[in-house]
């Protein structure tokens, strides 16, 4: 039986940029300047960022009601040895003008992605989902493995409607008495109408059990709290029936179930999993244990935000996934 690398056909570009022993952390900065632009997608613009040199990679954020800000500044720090790809998924952030969240489902934020590969003309691409976006990420190379050379899912959601079952569970314990507190700002008037002072409050506690450190929960939660107040009150509401939306398409669905067929996937994957992640690690095992060869790191004294809280460990397990040549089951 043939073996094939995730190296191979790139090898020359990863291997110049990524000799042995030449991991860097997050923390170096980077000489490379962002980029940004709009691609038209139908009614939507969706707005771009791109920065670094070498072999791309596509990055997904989470949410799904989030934008690429929370990501910021520290995965920029990929970019002395990679060409990172952003943009902010449509109707939420800088991609939210002219969207009616009915625009929005999960074929759609596929093909949005399928668009944002062929403005950057990446064929194939490696694509870095975060949370949520590791979801998208699973379900764009079930649609088109071809146009994927490589899967790295930081802090995975649940790829299935039972583990959200369990994730739902693991958070309402995580909580304890801080889940009352969270229902009633939800409940509450301003939540609902979008302020982004009871947005903010609502996800402080929310990510408090994320992760481990205090202050990095406060770095996360000041640079949301910009974002919330740069959406303002229509844009929130926007990206909150947005989110509705995709939910309607994948974990609120009866039966939905990622897992069998990812098996059938042929792309080589790295799983980013933090200790102290409030997502159970059952729900990344399940994922890493589906796709064939897939490879689970777990990084020690961290959480949901691994590129945050232990960005030398993180930046160490991509380079590694580059540097190793990882067979391609055949």
């Amino acid at each position: 039986m043939s073996t094939r690398f995730l190296v191979s056909g790139l090898a020359a570009v990863f291997l110049t940029a990524l000799a042995p022993g030449s991991a860097r952390a997050f923390q170096a900065k980077p000489a490379a300047t962002p980029h940004e632009d709009r691609i038209p997608a139908g009614k939507a613009s969706l707005y771009v960022r791109d920065i670094g040199q070498g072999p791309p990679i596509i990055v997904l954020h989470g949410g799904p009601d989030f934008d690429i800000g929370y990501l910021l500044p520290e995965l920029d720090r990929l970019a002395d040895s990679f060409h990172l790809l952003y943009y902010d998924q449509r109707g939420r952030g800088k991609s939210a003008a002219g969207v009616e969240p009915k625009d929005v489902s999960l074929a759609s934020e596929i093909e949005d992605l399928a668009l944002v590969r062929r403005h950057f003309q990446a064929d194939p691409v490696v694509v870095l989902g975060h949370s949520w976006g590791a979801v998208l990420a699973l379900e764009y190379a079930l649609k088109y493995p071809d146009r994927v050379s490589g899967l790295i899912l930081m802090n995975p959601a649940p790829a299935s409607a039972s583990d959200v079952t369990v994730l739902r569970e693991a958070q309402r314990k995580a909580l304890g008495a801080d889940m009352d507190r969270q229902r009633e700002i939800i409940a509450g008037a301003p939540y609902q109408e979008g302020d982004p002072e009871a947005v903010t409050a609502r996800y402080r506690i929310h990510f408090k059990p994320a992760l481990l450190r205090a202050q990095d929960l406060d770095k996360l939660m000041t640079r949301m709290k910009a974002g919330f107040i740069s959406q303002g009150k229509a844009g929130i509401v926007k990206a909150r029936a947005v989110e509705d939306r995709l939910m309607a398409d994948t974990w609120a669905m009866n039966g939905y179930d990622l897992l069998p067929r990812i098996r059938a996937l042929n792309i080589p994957t790295l799983v980013i999993y933090g200790d102290h992640d409030f997502i159970p690690v059952t729900i990344a095992q399940h994922i890493a244990d589906a796709i064939p060869g897939a490879h689970l790191v777990t990084l020690k004294d961290c959480g949901h935000f691994a590129y945050l809280e232990c960005g030398d460990a993180a930046r160490r397990a991509i380079d590694g996934f580059f540097q190793t040549p990882i067979p391609r089951p055949q």
